[in-house]
């Protein structure tokens, strides 16, 4: 009887090991896809004192379909995915829930178009300080993922004329 009970015990401990090991390639290959969105050029509109709020700007590319969900700062009390667009002879911007990534196509996002909106700054931003940024991505299968990026600051003319231009 002891000698089929320390079999069952065994059994068990291999049994919840293998179950381990397979949960944790599960968490691996799950992060890893995240990984594999390719972030470019990431950079924030610098700002002066009192300024509440500004743009950032990116080149994104996902190899599989993809969207960005949302996105987070602790630069910002609010971070919000817009859009700018022409309406009749009027620009307009809005917040968009869901800025969809084609497989294998790179998305920008630049002044004028599509961009990350911070809002209620924390502090102002000066050229050349970098600002954390997290996007909220999502799957066709509705898994969900966040992709930590740096973007640099760069001065208060950037992506206008006579500024840097984004790529």
């Amino acid at each position: 009887m002891r000698v089929s009970s320390t079999l069952k015990e065994k059994s068990l401990k291999t049994n919840s090991i293998g179950l381990a090991i397979a949960i944790l390639i599960g968490f691996a290959a799950s992060a890893a896809q995240a990984v594999d969105v390719e972030v470019k050029d990431a950079w924030v509109r610098g700002t002066v004192p009192g300024q509440q709020a500004t743009g950032a700007f990116m080149r994104i590319t996902s190899p599989t379909a993809a969207a960005i969900v949302g996105a987070s700062s602790p630069a910002a009390a609010v971070t919000e995915i817009h859009e700018m667009k022409m309406e009749g002879s009027v620009m307009k911007m809005r917040a968009i829930a869901r800025l969809p990534l084609a497989a294998g196509k790179t998305l920008e996002l630049g002044p004028g178009g599509y961009h990350i909106m911070l809002i209620k700054l924390v502090q102002p931003l000066r050229k050349g300080d970098t600002v954390p940024l997290t996007l909220h991505l999502e799957r066709p299968d509705n898994t969900s993922e966040k992709l930590e990026i740096k973007a640099e600051v760069r001065d208060l003319t950037a992506g206008t004329t006579g500024g840097h231009k984004s790529h």
